[in-house]
């Protein structure tokens, strides 16, 4: 069968409310940012083993997580610049293209400095993909239904931490960390040929001069959505990154594989709540995210906390952190449309970067034990941020 192309609309062509969700390029994107958050969290579930095998530290081990996030924060920006006259479907299938190679090379490395190359590569071109969602979500629906549809290109996230993560640690114990990178790359493949059929065309700035980027950061509510962006995923990583290391803390290193599960089914559960609310409750989704993860910390933070009970706090933290990625991208496209989405990737990505680094300096100096103070320093303030962007970034009505 010949697979139909058409034209996306430009950002600012409005799309008639008839066109409803466009499922089928929306999962495409989806998968897409699903491979990204795979190849960039999967050495979370594998960390001892992929230390052991290129004969590196945990803490080491734990920047090639580091390096896959700050060269996609990092490289947002430029990137972004660099590519603005390319056909937006042509970057999106790049940018796949080179995650499949990256997460072979990642597969078949001897050594840790060429594991961590593949790692920088796979992390600038998911940079581009991230960028790319909130735009094709907004093109393929109206204006009405821009929340749902930025939810469902977002789901790739949470079902990355629901499955693909639980999954990836599994098969990496079951037939090694090499073989579980290798059926990424395949995923990949895969990938390339739905997105080729499937997400329409889009042009590119074809003529006249950008707009400054750093520009929209004077946009009255930017700021606070990125300083809440910021504060809450360095908090998420610095806790998720070095996961094993805080469940060999608290005694629970067989049972890894389940709060994995159960933090990423609440994540879905968090996702499906806020798809079907965000366009009309974004500021109160947006504080009972936060509120869910700080009671989740309140209970990482009881003396030596049983497996019920740190089962209890992946629940509210995967609840929380599943709605996330729609609430904010939600916001900052409100606030600033396309060029907040850019700013929006850097800043997100910068702080996983930095949650890895973060992460193993607290893990070398203090232990495992102060990650849930760290992150709890974090949220209160994002609390304190969000709930007083009332008017501009987190306001009762979506403009």
């Amino acid at each position: 069968m010949t697979a139909i192309r058409t034209r996306l609309p430009s950002p600012a062509t409005p799309v008639t409310s008839s066109h409803g969700l466009r499922w089928s390029p929306l999962l495409a994107l989806a998968t897409a940012a699903f491979l990204g958050i795979v190849t960039e969290a999967l050495p979370a579930g594998v960390l001892p083993e992929m230390a052991h095998d290129l004969r590196v530290g945990e803490s080491a081990m734990g920047q090639s997580l580091t390096g896959y996030a700050l060269a996609t924060g990092l490289s947002a920006i430029p990137l972004a610049r660099a590519t603005a006259r390319w056909n937006r479907k042509r970057l999106v299938l790049a940018a796949v293209a080179v995650l499949l190679v990256a997460n072979a090379v990642t597969a078949l490395s001897p050594s840790y400095p060429l594991t961590m190359a593949a790692r920088i590569a796979g992390g600038v071109a998911v940079a581009a993909i991230w960028a790319e969602l909130v735009g094709y979500a907004r093109r393929l629906t109206p204006p009405q239904l821009h929340g749902r549809a930025i939810a469902v290109t977002g789901i790739g996230v949470p079902l990355a931490l629901s499955l693909g993560i639980p999954l990836g640690t599994w098969s990496g114990r079951l037939i090694g960390w090499r073989p579980t990178f290798g059926l990424v790359a395949v995923l990949a493949a895969a990938l390339l040929v739905w997105i080729a059929a499937a997400v329409p065309g889009a042009p590119g700035r074809r003529s006249g001069r950008a707009e400054p980027l750093l520009g929209v950061l004077r946009l009255p509510g930017v700021r606070p959505v990125l300083f809440v962006v910021a504060a809450f995923v360095l908090a998420h990583n610095v806790l998720y990154t070095y996961i094993a290391a805080l469940l060999d803390d608290y005694g629970l290193t067989d049972r890894r594989d389940l709060v994995l599960l159960v933090l990423g089914i609440a994540s879905v559960a968090g996702l499906a709540v806020t798809g079907a609310l965000v366009d009309r409750r974004l500021r109160h989704l947006t504080l009972a995210a936060t509120a869910a993860v700080l009671a989740a910390l309140g209970l990482l933070l009881l003396p030596a906390p049983a497996a019920p009970l740190v089962l209890l706090a992946a629940a509210l933290w995967g609840l929380g952190w599943g709605a996330v990625p729609p609430l904010f991208q939600t916001a900052a496209a409100d606030a600033g449309g396309d060029r907040a989405q850019t700013l929006l990737v850097a800043t997100w990505n910068t702080a996983m970067g930095l949650g890895g680094a973060v992460g193993g300096l607290l893990l070398d100096l203090a232990g495992p034990g102060a990650f849930p103070w760290f992150a709890l320093a974090l949220l209160l303030p994002v609390l304190a941020v969000a709930a007083l962007a009332r008017r501009h970034g987190f306001p009762p009505k979506r403009p």
